[in-house]
């Protein structure tokens, strides 16, 4: 299966090349199961080179410390997990499931990392995954066990479940995570006009010379952009959709996106893309997508409120598509004809 993941990525591509000899650097890399861009803007190539090169080493450590079915500190934790024992981690996860806990609670818990034994089941901790159909009482169970971010305790650097079905899987906060991180790194350096991208989870730093970064939102049905729209510095833009990890049975399409609630892929919903700005603008252009989306056509709006959104889409299950005012003022759709409905 192609997945549209490239198909994003290629089209912010796309969009920030034929300008002609500009001092624009740009390399691609495969890290997190999808497809890294990096452009740096006005620097040296020897300079952007090396600049890059160190995100990207970046990228791989943390690539190997939070994978979820191969061996890392995370599946290592969660092995702990379902024994029922406590385990030593670094400063850096305590961090990362102090923030992914508090994002989980402010979502209502539509947004739970805990919930990766439900992502296995569904056949989705694979590079190369196969249509399933888990047996309904097994999913049941899960739903039963009701995994929790909550559920897990961290005392002098050593974390514990009292839940021993909670399965940690940050695939939901992880490319987020490392966009800030990316950030960071590139600050370090001296680099200040850069756009990374992370299989359609994009940060923007500085300009594109004397205009914005300009990028493309992936149309969930179809190849090429939905939208296109400019990021200014701090800018950073995450879309979740039933098109990039999926598969189909029949005529029903399954997405990697459950629902913690019902134990099922999320049905009814195409594509959510938000808008985030600030000094964790990578975390959230990850992690709070996956609440709208869960929220389906009819909630994401309160759920937007409920994650502190104010620029937001939604593409629903007929593709319709349902916009928040502040992100109508950014975009502009390919298809002039598009009828988009507001919501304030």
């Amino acid at each position: 299966m192609t997945t549209p993941i490239r198909l994003f990525a290629m089209v912010a591509v796309l969009l920030l090349t034929g300008c002609g000899k500009e001092p624009l650097y740009q390399e691609q890399g495969y890290v997190f199961g999808t497809l890294v861009d990096i452009s740096i803007y006005g620097e040296d190539e020897t300079r952007a080179k090396q600049a890059v090169s160190e995100v990207m080493q970046e990228f791989q450590r943390l690539h190997v410390m939070l994978h979820a079915w191969q061996p890392s500190e995370l599946s290592d934790l969660n092995a702990a997990f379902a024994k029922g024992e406590s385990k030593a981690i670094s400063a850096e996860l305590v961090t990362l499931l102090q923030d992914a806990t508090q994002l989980s609670e402010q979502s209502q818990s539509l947004f739970n990392p805990a919930i990766g034994g439900l992502v296995q089941l569904w056949g989705f901790h694979a590079d190369e995954f196969k249509p399933v159909q888990p047996d309904e009482k097994r999913v049941a169970q899960w739903v039963a066990a009701n995994p929790q971010m909550s559920d897990i305790s961290i005392v002098q650097g050593r974390a514990q479940s009292k839940n021993k079905s909670v399965q940690l899987d940050l695939g939901g906060y992880a490319k987020g995570y490392a966009l800030d991180r990316a950030a960071w790194l590139l600050h370090k350096q001296g680099i200040h006009n850069a756009l990374i991208n992370i299989g359609g989870n994009v940060l923007a730093l500085g300009q594109h010379g004397d205009r914005p970064w300009r990028v493309g939102i992936q149309h969930p049905r179809k190849s090429g952009a939905l939208a296109t729209l400019d990021l200014h510095d701090g800018d950073a833009i995450g879309t979740s959709g039933d098109y990039q990890r999926y598969f189909m049975l029949g005529s029903v399409r399954y997405c990697h996106l459950i629902n913690p609630h019902s134990g099922y892929p999320m049905q009814g919903v195409q594509a959510v893309t938000i808008l985030t700005h600030g000094a964790r603008a990578g975390v959230l252009s990850d992690a709070a997508s996956k609440p709208l989306f869960i929220a389906g056509a009819h909630g994401w709006r309160a759920a937007a409120t409920q994650m502190g959104l104010l620029d937001a889409m939604l593409v629903d299950g007929q593709g319709n598509i349902h916009l928040t005012a502040g992100l109508q003022k950014r975009l502009e759709f390919t298809d002039k004809n598009i009828h988009a409905e507001v919501e304030p």
